[in-house]
């Protein structure tokens, strides 16, 4: 039977969105400067910010040498990503902000954060890189496309010299990363989840088997079946998906001893940024924030 955990609406996927160094500076150039000192100031002082600006976007994303362990011979680590399917069109087509108009946001997103995190994993024989992934969703989602998209996601693997691994629940997430690998030699040093979600779960088939609801999760209170010791020290956790931070984050701390960054609020994947030739997620809701 379905589990209705749409308590919350999950991440908006819309039109694409101009990169954000572009859209700024695009508004600068369209001020009007009155007089020539206070203009030098405003200038001066726009430029200031969007320069903090920009850092601070890419601190969002995250700098992937300063933000997760680095593996080495005496530690070895696991980078693991976590992504769900996408919804139907069968179920999202009435609504106002129909999710998931490109079927492939969640990889796309998960496969720039593997752009970012090369320069820690790129021939480095001590990090193994595990994608989990829900493909059900992405075969109900290549009736719609009319064609196979299960190539395209395997040529991620390929292109990125990776683990992907098949999910059908949280069961097997919880499975694999407690004993995917044996833990007492590699833990985890990344983990990161793609995908729609509310404040008490991921939702890995949201809108795909049954409209605004999902059959296959990984909820908050199975969180307490994780080992101890799983995470390397300095571990990086966080959930992409709509609302995590307002629950699920202090439940996954509570069983692991490992903050979690989630959202308070939406996240939205039409996010592209140029510079990356991929989708960064971003916050959506008035008042958004990450938190842990």
């Amino acid at each position: 039977m379905a589990r209705d955990l749409s308590t919350s609406e999950t991440c908006y996927i819309g039109p694409r969105r101009e990169a954000t160094t572009e859209r700024n500076l695009r508004n600068l150039g369209n001020l009007r400067i009155v007089g020539s000192g206070f203009g030098m100031k405003l200038v001066c002082g726009l430029l200031l910010f969007l320069i903090l600006a920009t850092g601070a976007a890419q601190a969002q994303i995250g700098s992937a040498s300063s933000v997760v362990p680095i593996a080495d011979t005496r530690h070895p680590y696991e980078y693991i990503l976590l992504c769900g399917g996408p919804s139907l069109h069968l179920w999202e087509q009435y609504k106002n902000e129909p999710h998931d108009n490109y079927w492939g946001c969640f990889v796309r997103a998960a496969r720039t954060r593997l752009q970012e995190l090369r320069p820690v994993i790129k021939g480095n024989a001590s990090a193994t890189v595990t994608m989990l992934i829900y493909l059900d969703g992405y075969r109900s989602r290549s009736v719609q496309e009319k064609r196979d998209l299960i190539p395209l996601i395997y040529s991620v693997r390929d292109a990125y010299q990776l683990n992907l691994v098949p999910i059908e629940n949280g069961e097997d997430v919880i499975r694999y990363l407690n004993a995917g690998q044996p833990r007492q030699q590699i833990k985890i040093a990344d983990f990161e989840y793609f995908g729609h979600s509310n404040q008490d779960a991921f939702m890995f088939d949201y809108s795909n088997q049954v409209g605004s609801s999902s059959k296959s999760w990984l909820h908050q209170n199975q969180l307490a079946e994780l080992h101890r010791g799983l995470f390397a020290a300095g571990a990086y956790v966080k959930s992409w998906g709509c609302y995590t931070g307002e629950s699920m984050s202090q439940k996954f701390r509570a069983a692991t001893g490992v903050p979690m960054v989630g959202a308070v609020g939406k996240v939205d994947y039409s996010n592209r940024e140029d510079a990356l030739n991929g989708i960064v997620p971003v916050l959506s809701s008035v008042g958004g924030r990450w938190t842990r």
